[in-house]
């Protein structure tokens, strides 16, 4: 396991903040390659709890957990909601402009 620079940390402890992990996920979905915004998730459910709680939480196992939320992953809304949820925050759609 590779060690944590301190940009990972200092992210790591921003991400605790939930308004913060919610911009930090608005500003990933802007990007066109979903890649980013699940990489993004990753970190925020990483720092806000851990991949093996939010896959109790959300009733996922941990090997879907880990493969939804990977660059190739492709997640389903009820399984996005359950991660929303069990990292505290709420996913919603406002309209453009």
């Amino acid at each position: 396991m590779r060690e944590m620079t301190e940009h990972d940390l200092w992210l790591k402890d921003q991400l605790q903040d939930a308004d913060f992990a919610a911009e930090y996920l608005n500003a990933a979905q802007e990007d066109d390659d979903p890649q980013v915004y699940l990489l993004a998730l990753r970190k925020v459910v990483e720092a806000r709890s851990s991949l093996k709680d939010v896959a109790l939480q959300s009733n996922l196992s941990r090997e879907t957990l880990y493969r939804t939320l990977s660059a190739k992953g492709n997640p389903t809304l009820k399984t996005l909601n359950a991660v929303f949820k069990a990292t505290g925050l709420e996913m919603h759609v406002t309209p453009r402009g």
